[in-house]
């Protein structure tokens, strides 16, 4: 393989700036020597402790599955170490190849080295605190400046039918209170999706999570001042059953505080909701930081394929897009294929979220999980 060569490294040439070390193969990354070693040289220079790659890819004119491979198994080896691998001067073909590959959004491909170095700022991260932080001071200002929860709520409690929180005439404050409830319920979900578990029934929880607040604020305005009106919905309430297992304490406690800052806009305290909803997003960020014991997940998943050739390149891409540690424990070929992996990843990747980017190519029909047992390798 032709590389610039450096001192006593013959798989490549290295210049390292910015704290990003830049590979630069001088010819096509195909099957049959090429491919394997510039696969060889990113594991090497990750494993000296350089885990931010940049591949110059000026002298790349082509790529086959092989190469592909090469820099899927680098980009989940860099993620593992804290890294990242970042391309440049990706030519027509090669990005054709990448895309075709559904790659194209894993791999970072700049114009040059030069940006390819240089630091990523985090401006989803940026965009999420500045709308979050606007949302809490505009229910704080609404709930103190605007609709003060004593000109909504009466002060006499009704015990016959007839209380109401929201007098008539006024609808529209339950739909605002209704949609500051919804948009309370998107915000600790937005925040505390990325800190879950990544369980099987993560996206259901979601959605339950954001339905119990608005839920909260209805029950609230429905009630009003009037006692009957409690014990009513809570006898209604009492008819639901809940049959999904909820493994995560963390996912159930959630759920409570979303059904109180529900109630709290429900009964028009709009200020206590807005600083409680601040307070949360803080709150889940900083027990994230909390230290853990630190272990992954360990799982097994059986893939199937409709034909003898297995799409191995398409299914360790979702696996380094995620940056998962697999290994391939079994494989079975015959009219169908049929491939076993065992996967290290993240507590937090949600499973549904996985199994579903793996079904979603071509080729592949069944998608299986199971738990490692302890004692496996």
């Amino acid at each position: 393989m032709a590389w610039a060569l450096e001192a006593s490294v013959p798989s490549g040439h290295r210049r390292q700036g910015a704290g990003r070390l830049v590979l630069s193969p001088h010819e096509p990354l195909v099957e049959g020597g090429p491919a394997e070693e510039f696969e060889h040289s990113i594991q090497a220079r990750i494993a000296e402790g350089y885990p931010h790659l940049v591949v110059d890819c000026s002298g790349v004119s082509r790529i086959d599955a092989a190469g592909i491979r090469a820099l899927v198994r680098g980009h989940t080896t860099a993620r593992r170490h804290g890294g990242s691998l970042r391309l440049a001067h990706v030519n027509a073909d090669v990005r054709a190849f990448l895309h075709e590959a559904r790659l194209d959004a894993v791999f970072p491909m700049l114009d040059s080295v030069a940006e390819a170095q240089a630091r990523e700022w985090p401006w989803r991260t940026f965009t999420l605190v500045g709308a979050a932080a606007a949302f809490c001071a505009g229910l704080y200002a609404i709930g103190t400046v605007w609709l003060p929860p004593e000109t909504l709520v009466p002060a006499n409690v009704d015990f016959g039918t007839t209380g109401n929180a929201t007098p008539p005439g006024q609808p529209f404050l339950a739909l605002l209170k209704l949609t500051a409830a919804a948009g309370i319920a998107l915000l600790i979900t937005s925040v505390h999706r990325p800190l879950s578990a990544g369980l099987p029934n993560n996206r259901s929880m979601e959605q339950a999570q954001m339905l119990l607040c608005v839920a909260g604020a209805m029950v609230m305005i429905i009630i009003g001042n009037s006692v009957a009106r409690a014990f009513g919905v809570a006898g209604a309430a009492s008819l639901i059953r809940f049959r999904t297992p909820v493994e995560d304490p963390k996912d159930i406690t959630i759920l409570f505080l979303l059904m109180g800052l529900g109630m709290a806009t429900g009964l028009g305290a709009f200020a206590v909701a807005g600083l409680g909803t601040g307070f949360l997003c803080v709150f889940l960020l900083l027990l994230d930081r909390l230290p853990s014991d630190g272990k992954p997940r360990e799982l097994m998943v059986e893939l199937k394929a409709d034909s003898r050739e297995f799409p191995t390149v398409p299914v360790e891409s979702v696996f380094a897009r995620h940056g998962i540690i697999y290994q391939a424990r079994d494989v079975s070929q015959g009219r169908q294929s049929t491939v076993k992996y065992q996967l290290t990843l993240d507590r937090r990747l949600p499973v549904e979220d996985l199994g579903a980017q793996l079904t979603a190519i071509s080729g592949i029909t069944s998608v299986a999980w199971k738990k490692v047992k302890k004692g496996t390798s």
